[in-house]
């Protein structure tokens, strides 16, 4: 039975769904190209008819993951406050896509971390734009610091046995960021 081009596009942002909730959650080694396509609730058989391997799967879920959602629009403060919450840190399935791949990003394929590269450009530049700043240079340097705070505090925070701890870091990273605006 012949799939429409419709369905194969619909098909294929499944997968991709799919995947990027199965590698946040668990890694990219952990999860199998099976376990991808029962979570997108096709065949084993009709993976090849998207990728041609676990690799370029990868890739191209890390390209899917990372597009544009408008994630930073609105109130900054409000988002730095969701983004570095219990909450979040706790949902690491379904969270930031960066927190939850870049780590394990270099040791993937070449198009894998390009994917990464290209991704983070765009978060950083999008950020960029709600940054404070007297130029553009002093806005960028603002993103990628509060980026690479933000990402690494969830990261600490979800790699942490201590609960207390975990939330410190959320919390004093906040602090941190408030001061720096302030």
């Amino acid at each position: 039975m012949k799939v429409s081009r419709e369905q194969m596009s619909a098909n294929r942002t499944r997968i991709l769904d799919a995947a990027s909730t199965l590698f946040r959650d668990r890694g990219f080694d952990a999860v199998t190209v099976s376990e991808v396509m029962k979570g997108a609730g096709l065949t084993h058989g009709a993976f090849y008819g998207h990728f041609a391997s676990k690799d370029d799967l990868i890739a191209q879920t890390v390209t899917h993951a990372l597009t544009p959602s408008d994630s930073v629009s609105g109130d900054l403060q409000a988002y730095v406050d969701a983004y570095l919450s219990p909450d979040h840190r706790d949902r690491a399935a379904t969270g930031c896509p960066t927190a939850g791949l870049a780590s394990a990003l270099r040791h993937q394929s070449v198009e894998a971390r390009a994917a990464m590269t290209t991704g983070l450009r765009s978060q950083i530049d999008r950020f960029a734009e709600r940054m404070p700043g007297a130029d553009d240079a002093e806005k960028r340097r603002a993103a990628i610091g509060n980026w690479a705070a933000m990402v690494g505090a969830v990261i600490l925070a979800r790699a942490v046995d201590d609960p207390a701890l975990s939330d410190e870091v959320l919390a004093q990273t906040r602090a941190w960021i408030d001061l720096r605006a302030a």
